[in-house]
């Protein structure tokens, strides 16, 4: 079947990887992360599902890279100010609720090797705890390590797990997990091992 140009086409922003990504974001957000299909986004962008291969040479597979860049890949603020330890609070808080945001793309994350997604994060909270008086080796250390906390705390949260019987519960004290003053605790512990 050919599809004849809308009269909305005109209307429409040309195409480009980044309106690929985005309408992909969409359909896995709303969707979950089964119903991408190069057909599904190319009916959302309104176009052939081929033209996508002009953008993205390597098809889905490299979507799906693209998908975990546009995610994961959210740098850390290096030039807000403020005591090394309130920066990365303020950048873990916000890294996390981008990946519960998008919690579709988090299997992608966590199990695609796209090491160029998340270089860019290293390396900026690697500069505020070198920024923060921590030496480069441990730095490097505590920037991998905050980042994988935050990685797999959102994890288990989209998953619900709480198996572990932690004390971390609402206040109405319903039995439901608190997940976010769980996360700020064990935030506090992975910070408060810095040295």
């Amino acid at each position: 079947m050919v599809r004849q140009p809308s009269i909305n086409a005109q209307n429409r922003a040309p195409l480009t990887t980044e309106r690929i990504t985005e309408a992909a974001l969409r359909i896995v957000d709303g969707q979950g992360l089964g119903r991408l299909t190069m057909r599904r986004l190319g009916d959302a962008l309104e176009v052939e599902a081929m033209a996508i291969y002009h953008h993205l040479p390597r098809g889905k597979e490299q979507l799906l890279d693209g998908l975990v860049a546009h995610v994961a890949a959210a740098p850390a603020d290096t030039s807000a100010s403020g005591r090394w330890q309130d920066v990365l609070r303020a950048w873990a808080g916000d890294y996390r609720d981008r990946l519960l945001a998008h919690a579709g793309v988090l299997p992608l994350v966590v199990t695609r090797r796209n090491p160029a997604a998340l270089t860019a994060t290293l390396a900026s909270l690697r500069e505020v705890l070198r920024r923060g008086g921590v030496a480069e080796d441990a730095a490097a250390v505590a920037a991998h390590t905050l980042l994988g906390y935050v990685i797999g705390h959102a994890a288990l949260e989209v998953r619900g797990t709480a198996e572990d019987g932690a004390a971390a519960r609402t206040a109405a004290g319903d039995g439901d997990v608190d997940w976010g003053a769980r996360f700020r605790a064990g935030l506090d512990v992975v910070l408060g091992g810095v040295r």
